[in-house]
């Protein structure tokens, strides 16, 4: 059995990428960088994670399409036609198959591992949800000055984007945790609470070192993801 769905889990996560490249969502290094991460979290993982994180994935290309002419008109789309580069994917793929790689390892509960895994998908989840629909409020702040500033600005929030991507943070840390455990339970507030703060990590890095060119914006997306699920951890040792 569970050979069948490993082999299963890279089928998937090929005819996915392959899709996804088809669709202009992926370019081709980002298709074969999305299959490794699949069958990372495929292979190594369990079939609730990696059907979260096929959840995920469709949900961040969902995002990215709605409303698209209008974000190209306006130059806020991600690369020509909202295709992400492997640059992307790994940004966003790298910290859940790094928490993924820790649970084979055996050095995680499942209560530590659905910490983990569950907050990188939501600090990533809220920061495509702010991105790509937060760029409809023309009200954008600098995080870090609260100077009006322009939308797709790196460090810029608004009133739109922070409202739906918190809500975008308590929906995914909520179905996250009852498939990652098969359970209800009052922890899954603490993915939920990494996701907001993850999100406002990445605008406030950036504002301080992005946009000076410190960092990219990829390492970006990877680095609040991995201290978000890490925040997540400290909180629930705290707790437990």
């Amino acid at each position: 059995m569970e050979l069948t769905y490993m082999i299963a889990a890279v089928l998937i996560s090929a005819a996915l990428s392959v899709e996804a490249y088809k669709l202009q969502c992926l370019t081709r290094d980002g298709a074969v960088a999305s299959f490794a991460v699949g069958c990372c979290v495929g292979v190594l993982s369990s079939i609730n994670a990696f059907f979260l994180m096929t959840v995920f994935t469709m949900a961040g290309f969902f995002a990215t399409m709605k409303d698209f002419d209008k974000k190209e008109s306006e130059g806020l789309q991600e690369g020509r036609k909202g295709e992400r580069t492997w640059k992307n994917v790994v940004g966003v793929g790298l910290p859940p198959c790094l928490v993924v790689v820790l649970e084979a390892a055996g050095l995680l509960t499942i209560e530590q591992f659905a910490v983990l895994f569950v907050s990188t998908i939501t600090v990533a989840g809220a920061d495509t949800i702010a991105s790509e629909l937060g760029v409809r409020d023309k009200k954008v702040y600098m995080i870090t000055t609260f100077e009006r500033v322009e939308p797709g600005v790196n460090g810029g929030v608004s009133k739109f984007g922070t409202i739906v991507s918190s809500i975008a943070s308590l929906l995914i840390a909520l179905l996250g945790w009852c498939v990652i455990t098969e359970s209800f339970s009052w922890l899954f507030l603490i993915p939920f609470v990494t996701g907001v703060i993850g999100n406002l990590l990445d605008s406030v890095f950036g504002a301080v070192l992005e946009n000076p060119g410190y960092i990219s914006k990829y390492t970006n997306n990877c680095s609040t993801a991995l201290i978000g699920a890490f925040l997540g951890l400290g909180i629930y040792m705290l707790l437990a």
